[in-house]
């Protein structure tokens, strides 16, 4: 059967003849396809006949005993499987979700992987009944519209949103794993040269990251006192400044921190994010009286509309302890006329 029309169909087709027309496709039989979604016999054939009316062309070829898919036929059954095999699963996790406790949280990946998950298994304990979920993204999205109920952010005092609460501030610190320096020397600023300094490749494209690099701590600690031919043997000095002996760009923090354990060389972490692993000696922090302090902050923002939620304010409850245990182990002491919630 070719179905013909002066002029092509631009239409969507109806969804509700998909099913008899998936069902048909697989069993390869109207009796059957009829069992199975609780219809008759005709009334299966009558919704493939009107779907074969709408895509404009025979998607059976129909025999005695059989019927068979035609090459369009076939064309579709690959879309419509996959694509009904989706929505099945989205509406079977809607119904498994409906009425359970959850909380969205968005945030970056580093932070996700670094700081957040790692301890989320401490909430889960405390809270059984509650589901989370982390969209990690560098993207800011809009609380007000997105499909969250928090985000984490980090960003500089003057930049944080209205309402947002102060986490912890940060400083940055060389840090390195104790196999590496085991192999080198590394007790004073001057020995890195003889190091692979490793750092975020694009920090120096945005002014506030420009505070995560190397350039800015050795701009601060980096210098080495040299004599020139002119001033041996006197008192006078001539600054220059350090330069390593290699370098290691990543994109993400938490593979500069990767790299670092594993010992490819020193990098220049953010002390908040590897609290836990100079905790537990995984990383070593060889130069403790070079910490530099960074201006950016992390924060908590929540969704208006989830505020009063028990299971978004017993996430939030818990964050805020997380946070207080991460400033007690950094040290973090923030400037008094630094509030919690913004105005």
């Amino acid at each position: 059967m070719q179905l013909t029309s002066s002029h092509p169909r631009t239409r969507p087709i109806s969804a509700g003849h998909l099913r008899a027309f998936d069902a048909v496709a697989r069993h390869l039989n109207f009796r059957a396809a009829g069992e199975e979604l609780s219809l008759t016999q005709s009334a299966v054939s009558r919704q493939i006949q009107a779907l074969e009316d709408e895509v404009g062309t025979a998607l059976f070829l129909r025999h005695t005993r059989a019927v068979e898919l035609t090459s369009a036929g076939s064309q579709l059954l690959r879309a419509t499987g996959m694509a009904l095999e989706r929505i099945d699963a989205a509406v079977r996790q809607i119904r498994q979700s409906a009425g359970r406790k959850s909380v969205a949280i968005t945030t970056w990946a580093s932070f996700a992987s670094m700081w957040l998950i790692p301890r989320l298994e401490a909430f889960q304990r405390e809270h059984p009944d509650i589901d989370i979920r982390i969209d990690a993204s560098d993207v800011a999205v809009d609380l007000a519209t997105a499909d969250v109920d928090l985000a984490l952010r980090y960003v500089v005092p003057q930049a944080a949103p209205p309402g947002a609460i102060r986490l912890f501030g940060e400083q940055l610190t060389p840090v390195a794993s104790p196999w590496l320096l085991k192999e080198r020397r590394l007790t004073q600023v001057q020995d890195l040269a003889k190091m692979t300094l490793i750092e975020a490749g694009d920090a120096h494209r945005t002014r506030h990251l420009e505070w995560l690099t190397w350039q800015r701590w050795l701009d601060k600690f980096g210098h080495t006192a040299t004599m020139t031919k002119a001033t041996r043997g006197a008192k006078a000095v001539l600054p220059q400044k350090l330069t390593p002996q290699r370098w290691l760009y990543f994109n993400y923090a938490h593979q500069i921190v990767q790299a670092a354990l594993s010992g490819q060389g020193v990098a220049l972490a953010r002390l908040p994010l590897v609290a836990e692993s100079l905790a537990s000696g995984a990383l070593v922090e060889p130069l403790p009286h070079t910490r530099m302090d960074s201006p950016l902050v992390y924060w908590l923002l929540v969704a208006p509309r989830s505020q009063q939620r028990p299971e978004v304010k017993a996430f939030c409850n818990w964050l805020q302890q997380q946070a207080a245990d991460t400033r007690q182990a950094i040290g973090d002491v923030p400037d008094p006329d630094t509030v919690d919630h913004l105005d």
